[in-house]
């Protein structure tokens, strides 16, 4: 089946530099990751939160664009699971993951539209930073075909992006003018990866299907949070307020900030 344009934009950036190693990095990591010191512990802990949702045992989970499983906490997902169903666009991706988990996991090449599982099969499901780089028209096709082959009742756990965040209204004057000269062609008009979030509100249409909890993930995405976290103490101490913050008013931070945790459970 023929690509469209947003599963090219994908295809073509981690079938070339995305996956690309230098020193134990990614191109990936590199570009939209806060990889400092001082964000290491607060980092960890927001990606070992999914533990919370994730069963403590079963069969088979499925991670719908699994990369190459670049971060150790990602492998903790699946270790109570007998296998993992890693799927992604990139050949390399599922090569170094494989490397990584070898027996324990299933490996598929290609789009998760035309992919065919079994109804009913996953006692897990993850989706990290995935449904918001496919188009906006299929976005709702994948969480539905999410919900299809995944087991009543069995958690379906998706990182998404809110795009009405403080900051981005804070910073809206400076979209504007951006975009004003990207259309003048004064900047560069070229997008590496191609990304459309819909608002928060927009996962209640799978409330006729499934159970709907949101939390937040992360506050910020990793150019912001370098701009206003500095690398040191400091930071560190800031980080660790904001982590306590995130869970002690989790609706506040999903609503307001960039990062949430959509947990879907079909009835």
């Amino acid at each position: 089946m023929k690509k469209d344009f947003a599963e090219k934009t994908v295809h073509d950036f981690f079938n070339t530099i995305g996956w690309e190693n230098e020193e134990g990095i990614t191109e990936d990591a590199r570009r939209w990751e806060d990889l400092r010191k001082h964000s290491k512990i607060y980092v960890s802990k927001c990606r070992l939160r999914l533990l919370k949702f994730i069963p403590k045992v079963g069969e088979n989970i499925l991670d719908m664009a699994s990369g190459p499983i670049q971060y150790k906490e990602y492998l903790e997902y699946s270790k109570n699971f007998d296998k993992r169903y890693c799927v992604d666009l990139s050949h390399k991706a599922l090569a170094d993951a494989k490397y990584k988990i070898g027996d324990h996991g299933k490996f598929f090449v290609g789009s998760f539209f035309d992919l065919e599982f079994k109804k009913n099969f996953f006692d897990c499901a993850l989706s990290l930073h995935t449904i918001y780089h496919m188009n906006k028209n299929k976005q709702e096709e994948a969480v539905r075909k999410l919900i299809k082959i995944t087991k009543k009742g069995a958690p379906i756990i998706i990182i998404y992006s809110n795009p009405n965040t403080l900051i981005s209204k804070i910073l809206f004057p400076l979209k504007v003018i951006r975009n004003i000269l990207r259309k003048l062609r004064l900047i560069d008009n070229k997008q590496a990866l191609y990304f459309y979030a819909h608002n928060i509100n927009w996962w209640q249409r799978f409330k006729d299907e499934a159970e709907i909890t949101m939390t937040i993930w992360r506050s910020f995405e990793s150019k912001h949070q370098k701009l206003l976290f500095p690398n040191n103490k400091l930071g560190e101490m800031m980080f660790r307020l904001l982590f306590k913050l995130e869970e002690k008013f989790p609706k506040f931070f999903l609503n307001n900030f960039h990062y949430p945790l959509i947990i879907l459970k079909k009835k």
